[in-house]
């Protein structure tokens, strides 16, 4: 048997630095000890979250789309490849934020009291009872030209 030499060593630096480019990935919610980035209260409803993931960086996570909205509006621009994602209400899986279909729900409590929620597309919003009696808004209104249109944050 042939020793492998450094041939492992090469591998997982090629590994990491195709991962490091690029735009980031979203990263898995631990609602048992994730505090939001802008309120510092718990994430604690996958549902209603948010985060903002770029590469070599801490995923910041939100409790409410609100928090998210309001953290880019305060804060300087996030680093390149940066990605904000929100959950789909129905099903807490994490959409991109710039192609996520929106809905202000005045009856639905968030933890913030935005009363946003977002979908993965209208099929998702229509299949949400959740969904029902809120009105539709685009993502512009919600974060202005802070997101790109290929689904990076700027």
């Amino acid at each position: 048997m042939r020793p492998l030499g450094n041939a492992p060593a090469i591998a997982l630096l090629a590994l990491s630095l195709g991962c490091a480019r690029g735009e980031a990935p979203p990263s898995p919610l631990d609602t048992k000890s994730e505090l939001c980035r802008f309120c510092r209260m718990p994430v604690s409803d996958r549902h209603l979250a948010a985060q903002l993931a770029a590469p070599g960086e801490e995923t910041k996570f939100y409790d409410d789309i609100g928090c998210l909205r309001d953290d880019l509006k305060r804060g300087g621009p996030p680093a390149a490849g940066a990605v904000a994602y929100v959950a789909d209400h129905r099903t807490a899986a994490w959409v991109r934020a710039s192609v996520a279909v929106f809905s202000r729900c005045p009856a639905l409590e968030t933890p913030m009291s935005s009363h946003l929620i977002a979908h993965a597309d209208a099929a998702s919003r229509e299949a949400d009872p959740a969904s029902r009696g809120c009105t539709h808004i685009a993502a512009d209104e919600i974060f202005g030209s802070t997101l790109r249109s290929e689904g990076t944050a700027r």
